[in-house]
């Protein structure tokens, strides 16, 4: 059995080699998924012969808790589950309530894309979930199908998310990618259909994950025009951020009804204020939405290691951290090709 680790006090805990502490762990209990995106999991890639994880290839809830708590110690306070899809796994309520039991957890968070989320709210909001985020790129239904790759359904997403608002999850979020000449006259529909419901839509520049969504800077909105089109119709002024390094920028509605957030990672990035880890859901450990490659922690875990030692690997990789991706990406020159990136649908959004 493990040692446990004493618990390090703040200033103790690590920085990268850009001042940035570690507070944010996401979590990828599973890199199926039950859509096609085309900009996450195109298709004509991720087939139905295309080889996904097998179960013993993924962290147990067992092996997820026991990083947390490593995570915990060095200083993570937040905690979101991500995928794939990951209402996909099993009993995944029994790993919420896993994950907020463990002492310094102040908040653990979902992401889904909705439709399996009906049949799970009350359990997931039971095991102690709070707050949930929700995939949702529009509501007409042709563009909805088109950008779920054809296998999604938009009215099963939205019920889960009147479940989730009977279950008592809150806030509730909604994330829309907006693609220009796809889904971007849409996107005031999202604002209409939520204002005044206690449900907070966040808008998400369309980015350049992975490799293989042919992405082009020529189908961003950037955040500020949608601002200006939805602030014409909807008077909106900023308000400040709830804590540092929250990656939305929030505006709220004159009238009272609410708010609407906007992720700005390729007009505004943020880089500077991230503080987030990534678990893939084989535990393989990576500092950025954008890495390249990342540090195994599964196969010590399986080989026996302690827990000063799997701490001292996860702190080692944070200290060594210097990941900017979306700060230099505009500084990469005509014609020259991207740094090759992990898959989004293996490390969540």
């Amino acid at each position: 059995m493990s040692s446990a680790i004493v618990d390090l006090p703040v200033k103790h805990r690590p920085h990268d080699t850009l001042g940035r502490p570690l507070h944010d762990l996401r979590i990828s209990v599973m890199d199926r998924c039950n859509f096609r995106c085309p900009y996450c999991m195109p298709r004509e890639t991720f087939h139905e012969n295309y080889r996904f994880l097998k179960s013993h290839e993924r962290l147990s809830f067992e092996e997820i808790t026991r990083l947390t708590r490593l995570f915990v110690d060095l200083g993570v306070k937040k905690v979101r589950l991500t995928g794939g899809e990951p209402l996909l796994r099993s009993n995944l309520a029994d790993l919420v309530g896993d994950l907020t039991a463990i002492e310094g957890v102040e908040d653990v968070a979902l992401t889904t894309n909705g439709v399996l989320l009906a049949q799970h709210a009350v359990e997931l909001k039971a095991n102690g979930l709070n707050r949930i985020t929700v995939s949702l790129d529009s509501l007409d239904a042709e563009i909805f199908k088109q950008m779920s790759g054809g296998m999604g359904d938009l009215d099963r997403v939205l019920e889960g998310i009147r479940a989730a608002q009977e279950a008592g999850l809150a806030p509730i979020k909604i994330n829309s990618v907006i693609e220009r000449g796809l889904n971007d006259h849409t996107a005031l529909d999202l604002v209409e259909r939520f204002r005044g419901t206690g449900v907070i839509v966040r808008f998400i520049e369309y980015m350049d994950v992975g490799n293989r969504n042919h992405w082009s800077l020529d189908r961003v909105v950037p955040s500020r025009e949608l601002v200006a089109r939805i602030g014409e119709r909807w008077p909106l002024h900023p308000v400040q951020e709830n804590y540092r390094g929250e990656v939305a920028e929030r505006y709220a509605f004159e009238d009272g009804m609410g708010e609407v957030g906007f992720i700005s990672s390729i007009t505004n990035p943020f880089c500077g204020d991230c503080t987030r880890a990534r678990l893939s859901s084989e535990g393989v450990l990576y500092t950025c939405l954008f890495a390249r490659s990342g540090v195994d922690l599964r196969a010590p875990l399986r080989d026996g290691a302690s827990d000063e030692e799997l701490s001292q690997l996860i702190r080692n990789t944070w200290l060594k951290r210097g990941d900017r991706y979306s700060e230099i990406r505009s500084t990469l020159k005509n014609g020259e090709q991207p740094l090759r990136k992990i898959e989004m649908y293996y490390i969540g959004g």
